[in-house]
């Protein structure tokens, strides 16, 4: 049943995970697509563990984690206050009770209610444009600009972020452009160590557009490269593994 935002804007009651996870969301805007599935997959979160999802949007990353491990406490931190309501309300719609909360605050300042939380793990899917990239410049949406496009927090703050919530040896799961892979691990560097890249091949052949890196906070594990996830066939369907962790929620062993 559409809805209507604070602001006017109507929403849709849509699923994830082939109708294991509910999502309300704007009708125009910002629309989850497959990352946050594929980022809530490759948290590596096993029941007892708290988990902060850093620019939680609508909630659909922590909700399709929540999906996988039940007992995991998780707290999502979003800046917009309709994507916060859209998340409260989502995380009734899928019976989250009290292990998948939601809190206003800014990434690049983040609130009390996240720094005096010790995370064992941090994930998140970060705006992946710089703003002065000619395919960075927006389309006058709000919601999705701000999504897509680095605004007043860079990439390199929004690792720091991500570091600074985290408890020592806490991991790091993020999704990003395979073409910032250069960035985020110069970062990355500066604070940790068993870094491992998940490359997203769209076909088999076909160059990496997404990665998803992973690292742990004061180890000092070499790199890893990891085979990766080949989303589809030749003919355009699904691979297995695609279709176990985008429709199942099964997990990626990155």
């Amino acid at each position: 049943m559409n809805q209507r935002l604070a602001s006017g804007s109507a929403t849709t009651d849509d699923w994830l995970l082939n109708g294991r996870v509910r999502l309300h969301q704007p009708a125009t805007g910002y629309r989850v697509a497959i990352d946050p599935i594929l980022l809530a997959a490759a948290v590596a979160a096993v029941g007892g563990d708290v988990a902060l999802d850093l620019g939680s949007g609508t909630g659909a990353a922590a909700l399709c984690l929540h999906h996988r491990v039940r007992d995991c406490t998780i707290v999502g931190l979003e800046n917009d206050v309709n994507m916060l309501a859209l998340a409260r309300q989502n995380a009734q719609a899928n019976d989250a009770g009290d292990r998948v909360t939601f809190v206003q605050g800014d990434v690049a300042k983040l609130p009390a209610q996240i720094t005096t939380i010790a995370f064992d793990h941090v994930f998140s899917n970060p705006p992946y444009l710089q703003p002065g990239r000619v395919d960075g410049r927006g389309d006058g949406n709000a919601q999705r600009d701000a999504a897509n496009i680095e605004k007043s927090v860079s990439l390199r703050a929004w690792i720091q972020a991500m570091v600074t919530a985290l408890k020592p040896k806490g991991r790091l799961t993020l999704i990003h452009r395979a073409d910032r892979l250069d960035e985020i691990l110069a970062e990355l560097r500066r604070h940790a160590g068993e870094i491992v890249v998940f490359p997203i091949w769209p076909k088999s052949g076909r160059p990496a557009k997404r990665i998803l890196v992973s690292a742990r906070v004061g180890v000092s594990t070499p790199l890893r490269m990891s085979s990766g996830l080949v989303l589809h066939q030749r003919s355009g369907a699904y691979t297995a593994t695609a279709r176990a962790v985008l429709e199942n929620g099964s997990p990626l062993v990155i």
